[in-house]
């Protein structure tokens, strides 16, 4: 018997929730507090103001960009987005799925004797909900690397 957990049900995405969460209300936060500061300066003329806003805009995107990781599996592959890059994996293509003590994401050991980062699975502020996340994932590698893709009905 295996001591790896039930795979779970298809289509399934991972990402970091708590850190998303956390992304999300910075990038709102940072957009108000530098427009109230752009629109409460007495001094600044309307291009000045409209700088402050395209700034609070700018660190906006990079927040958003930080908050973009993923890992999407279905019946066929794996879809591995990070920062500025999408994967698309087939299940036979994954050797195996770590998460080390000190990693700070997943990796994924490929067939090509590559690795691949998979920043949606990372401990950073849900340390167990990233090694619950990547035993699951490493539940389903295993057991469709083995059984190959299930034949769609229909």
């Amino acid at each position: 018997m295996s001591d790896l957990p039930e795979p779970p049900a298809l289509p399934v995405t991972f990402r970091p929730g708590r850190t998303r969460a956390v992304l999300y209300s910075a990038a709102v936060a940072c957009f108000a507090a530098i427009t109230a500061v752009a629109v409460l300066l007495e001094r600044l003329g309307p291009g000045e103001r409209l700088s402050f806003v395209l700034t609070a805009l700018l660190l906006d995107a990079v927040l958003l960009v930080l908050a973009r990781p993923k890992v999407v599996a279905d019946e066929s592959g794996v879809t591995v987005v990070n920062l500025t890059s999408r994967r698309r994996l087939e299940w036979a293509e994954i050797v195996r799925v770590n998460l080390r003590p000190g990693d700070p994401w997943v990796f994924l050991d490929l067939s090509d004797g590559t690795s691949l980062p998979a920043l949606g699975i990372q401990p950073g502020i849900a340390k167990q909900r990233a090694i619950a996340d990547a035993r699951a994932l490493r539940a389903l590698a295993d057991a469709r690397s083995a059984a190959g893709p299930e034949p769609h009905q229909g």
